[in-house]
């Protein structure tokens, strides 16, 4: 997550990266060395889940939306992009490398099927992006994947064996639509009562937040889980082929809609981005919650959201280095003979 969503800035995806390493690491040692006390931080998940889910409906910004409404064509090629284009890509990649290990493939399919609400903006400001168009994808992506979850969880995860969509529905509703309610409740009656400046601060506070209270999750999990996915870690390899060519085939498919599309450069940044940016904290909480004891599917989560990191910020000087390129073609062109 990264402090407000109009000023995003790179250390900030710095610090989440660094969490993660260390909540790994802390989780892993303490899960090893003091299960009793690991065992008890996993049974503290549902708590830091709750503050996880309201920080980041808290944090959504639903005024962008009459503010882009012209820019319907580009909404609608990204949702299209999105929601249909990529997790087909995902799961053709989870299926060719992960297929023998089934657990790991469902974590796989879920992280890549579910398009980024928060960190996207930061690396689409820092590669000359459209961030105000990118704002306005926020709300659109975040009910669409939660509206997509159970379908695509039937469709692309048939290892999960028959899971009652009654029970989908009614997980959804008390995890996250009633604490959507909540949050955004008290979204809007702060920046009533506090006034815009004010108000700003406690935005900043809970971008601050958020990326802690990731990282206790991820503690809880390794600290909680540690013996089943040691016991499958040569598998992870695998695992991190599956997410670098994932990547590699979203940059080609972003390319060829950016071109066929004749996007300008703001809106190929943003759509590269968005293409590439997965939304792993929200897919998490949602699969502990739809698929409770499951610790190499939250694995699979986690690791591909540290990947993710690393290959945005090469992403991103991808990006500049092709506008570069553009703006020196175009003053080519336009220099008298």
């Amino acid at each position: 997550m990264l402090t407000h969503a109009f000023r995003p800035r790179l250390p900030a995806v710095t610090l989440t990266t660094s969490l993660l390493i260390i909540a790994i690491v802390m989780g892993a040692l303490l899960g090893h060395f003091a299960p009793t006390g690991g065992y008890w931080l996993g049974d503290q998940v549902d708590a830091t889940l709750l503050t996880l889910i309201g920080l980041l409906f808290f944090s959504v910004r639903l005024n962008v939306l009459a503010k882009q409404a012209s820019n319907l064509r580009f909404i609608a090629i990204a949702i299209v992009a999105n929601f249909i284009f990529v997790p087909l890509i995902g799961y053709g990649v989870a299926s060719l490398f992960m297929s023998a290990h089934p657990l790991l493939m469902v974590g796989l399919v879920i992280y890549f099927m579910s398009p980024c609400t928060d960190w996207f903006l930061g690396f689409t400001r820092l590669a000359g992006g459209n961030v105000a168009l990118g704002m306005a994808l926020i709300p659109i992506n975040m009910a669409l994947q939660l509206l997509l979850y159970p379908f695509y969880l039937q469709w692309f995860t048939p290892h999960t064996g028959a899971i009652d969509p009654q029970l989908i529905a009614t997980t959804l509703l008390h995890w996250f639509l009633l604490p959507a309610i909540a949050a955004l409740t008290l979204h809007h009656t702060l920046r009533f009562l506090l006034g815009e400046q004010r108000f700003e601060q406690c935005l900043n506070w809970a971008d601050r937040a958020t990326p802690w209270v990731i990282a206790l999750l991820v503690l809880q999990i390794f600290a909680g889980n540690i013996a089943s996915i040691l016991a499958h870690r040569y598998v992870f390899a695998w695992l991190l082929l599956s997410v670098f060519v994932f990547f590699v085939l979203t940059f080609v498919l972003s390319e060829v809609i950016s071109r066929w599309c004749r996007l300008d450069y703001p809106e190929h940044a943003l759509l590269t981005i968005t293409i590439a940016s997965r939304n792993a904290p929200l897919m998490l909480a949602v699969t502990m919650t739809v698929l409770p004891g499951q610790p190499l599917i939250y694995a699979a989560l986690v690791i591909g959201m540290l990947v993710e990191f690393p290959h945005l910020t090469l992403l991103r000087r991808i990006l500049l280095a092709l506008r570069r390129r553009r703006a020196q073609a175009s003053s080519v062109i336009d220099s008298p003979s």
